[in-house]
């Protein structure tokens, strides 16, 4: 395999503290510079901030000694310059001078290490009349036709919704792609699990603007307008407001939002344990059966009634509510089930047959029963379904589950590469590289789940296929341009440039996906490896394991494994309060309100902390509740003596 070139540490270190750690440190990544004589506006802070964050980025991964991914954040940092000059503002220059000369120092630090960068050309101070703010590209347009004049208020209701409705439509209302919504205003605010990708006052940083404009959304065949983007700018640097009656109101897949809904939101009662029928076990299978493509994942909801969740569900649609708790046989689901409604067709339509007199009489008692849930009210019904399967099946029922769908997922992803794989003790390796790749990946797999099982704890049972409760997949791809195709066929989402592996988690399936050839050398496959197969490791400890704490705790064990000397270690230290210094309060980070960047950063930092050797106690005291399958707060609580939230917010207090 062909060998990296290897920088001596000793100069690793001074190039890192010389131009890196001081220079970041320095007036403070996150925010800003130096202080400004002029206050600025929160849409300017924002820019700032966005630019801080990127130089950040880089600095992390220049470290790290990923200087592809180092370069790449520079060159971004460098347009996110340009915009923000574009902008005419003398202040707002001001304000990011700092970011400016780390840009600089940046700059010819990796032209050193032979990365090929733009020519970097300091550009001068705006006098204040160059440009307007109405004028640059994070602004509408004036001059295009359909985007709104200056000092017009954009609606969401009217100006957004259609865009959302007609433009993202098909992949985003009418089904859920990527885990992401764009069904409803908040559903559009909330974002899917990688991060919130709308600012409000942040055109530049909000990534539904990025994704558009480098034409990777919308897919299919749909194009948004010059004018559309503009109104969707325009909107978010107003504030990105909601000017309606509902903001869980749904949008139609079509040109128009769909009409408002007056009822109220759904009581949703959890299940007390007394009930004989399990709505996870035994009813969201038989909703998923019967009433896929017509209200569940549908691309085109019939009746207005959506039952991807179990609250849409329970909402209910144009007819109203088909569910009354406590009166099965008057629901009009039963009677829909039964073909006793006095309007419309007998469900399930579309020619499928009719459900068994047994299994409408136990949905009926459930409902009879309060139509309570035993489940995660946030997770989809598909999701809750196939965790109930996951829970009765063996571990080599779902290792053959697992293989079926990796297999279909390869092929999705490459249809004309054939498949080699390599099975180890807990992992099963799929790739269309070599042989000797695949070994090597499983061999540092393995490697680090000796880590893994140092912090998560090892499981329960002695078979090594319990571990993961079936063995995991680790799909290896040769090329950057491999990886980047597999999660947008697989996983219909777009990754980072800096990414070369990653995880995913749901109950039943369960892998790594990681960039690996061989012309690459051992130490850098094991190093990107690492954090994945430890994130996967802590996911699976529990059925409701939020992604923050997996994810934070595989990139801290990666960070700190990786860290040998004391400068890398003091480095560490300063990253991390660079990232609390990013989060105002728990609710912001558990409510995913910050950048993917901030998640990402402050789930790291807020990992470290538990891993200190002063909590490592209450940390095991976790993942030992957690094996009593107790839930995420309930183990969190049991270990830490506090609320996941309580915890968060304490942290922020102390490093303030």
């Amino acid at each position: 395999m062909k060998m990296k070139r290897i920088i001596p540490i000793a100069m690793r270190c001074v190039l890192l503290l010389a131009a890196f750690l001081v220079d970041l440190v320095a007036g403070g990544v996150i925010g800003g510079g130096t202080a400004q004589a002029v206050e600025l506006d929160r849409r300017q802070k924002a820019i700032v901030s966005t630019i801080g964050a990127t130089i950040n980025r880089a600095g992390k991964a220049y470290f790290e000694g990923k200087y592809d991914a180092s370069g790449n954040e520079i060159r971004k940092a460098l347009e996110q310059v340009d915009r923000a000059v574009d902008l005419g503002s003398p202040e707002l220059y001001d304000a990011i001078v700092v970011h400016i000369d780390k840009i600089s120092r940046a700059h010819a630090m990796l032209e050193l290490e032979g990365i090929s960068l733009p020519p970097f050309r300091r550009p001068p101070r705006p006098t204040g009349t160059a440009s307007t703010p109405m004028a640059s590209s994070d602004s509408s347009d004036p001059n295009t036709p359909g985007t709104p004049p200056s000092g017009t208020l954009v609606s969401f209701t009217n100006d957004v919704a259609p865009i959302l409705s007609s433009k993202c439509g098909r992949c985003h209302i009418s089904e859920r792609r990527g885990g992401f919504s764009t069904s409803s205003y908040t559903a559009l605010m909330q974002g899917p699990p990688e991060g919130v990708v709308v600012f409000a006052g942040d055109v530049i940083g909000s990534r539904l603007i990025e994704t558009i404009e480098t034409g990777d959304m919308p897919r299919g065949g749909a194009k948004v307008s010059a004018a559309e983007l503009g109104t969707l700018k325009t909107w978010i640097a107003q504030g990105a407001k909601f000017d309606g009656n509902d903001p869980n109101q749904m949008l139609a897949a079509g040109s128009t939002p769909a009409p408002a809904m007056e009822t109220k939101p759904p009581v949703i009662t959890q299940a007390t344990g007394n009930e004989t029928v399990s709505f996870a076990l035994e009813i969201a299978p038989l909703l998923v059966d019967n009433c896929g493509g017509c209200h569940i994942e549908a691309m085109q909801v019939r009746g207005g009634l959506r039952m991807d969740t179990f609250v849409q569900m329970m909402r209910g649609g144009d007819s109203g509510a088909i569910i009354t708790p406590g009166r099965g046989e008057a629901s009009l689901l039963v009677k829909k089930l039964r073909g006793t409604a006095t309007d419309g067709e007998r469900m399930p339509a579309g020619g499928r047959p009719p459900l068994s007199d047994d299994s409408i009489a136990l949905i009926s008692k459930w409902i009879d029963e309060g139509a309570t849930l035993d489940a995660n009210q946030s997770q989809p019904i598909k999701v809750i379904s196939k965790l109930a399967w996951a829970s009765r099946a063996s571990s080599a029922e779902i290792s053959a589950k697992r293989a079926e769908l990796a297999d279909r997922n390869f092929k999705l992803a490459n249809s004309t590469a054939s498949l080699t794989e390599h099975q180890t003790d807990h992992f099963r390796v799929v790739g269309s590289g070599s042989q000797q790749t695949l070994e090597v990946v499983g061999r540092a797999a393995e490697k680090h789940l000796k880590i893994a099982k140092s912090v998560a704890r090892p499981a329960s049972s002695t078979a090594a296929e319990d571990y993961f409760h079936g063995r995991a997949t680790i799909f290896v791809l040769p090329r950057r341009y491999d990886y980047s195709e597999f999660a947008k066929m697989v996983e219909q989402r777009s990754v980072p440039n800096d990414w070369s592996a990653h995880w995913q988690y749901d109950g039943i399936d369960a892998y790594a996906a990681t960039v690996a050839s061989e012309t690459e050398d051992e130490e850098a496959i094991e190093s990107r490896l690492l954090a994945p197969i430890v994130s996967l490791a802590v996911a699976s400890r529990g059925s409701d394991v939020p992604r923050w704490f997996a994810e934070g705790i595989g990139s801290a064990t990666a960070m700190q494994q990786n860290a040998k000397s004391r400068s890398e270690k003091e480095k560490l230290r300063v990253l991390a309060g660079e990232a609390v210094s990013a989060v105002k309060n728990a609710k912001a980070f558990l409510d995913n309100k910050l950048t993917p960047e901030q998640a990402d950063s402050f789930g790291t930092a807020l990992a470290m902390s538990m891993l200190d050797r002063s909590r490592r106690k209450m940390l095991d005291a976790t993942f030992r509740l957690l094996d009593d399958d107790q839930s995420f707060n309930d183990a969190f609580v049991g270990g830490f003596g506090v609320t996941p939230t309580i915890y968060i917010d304490q942290l922020l207090q102390f490093a303030r």
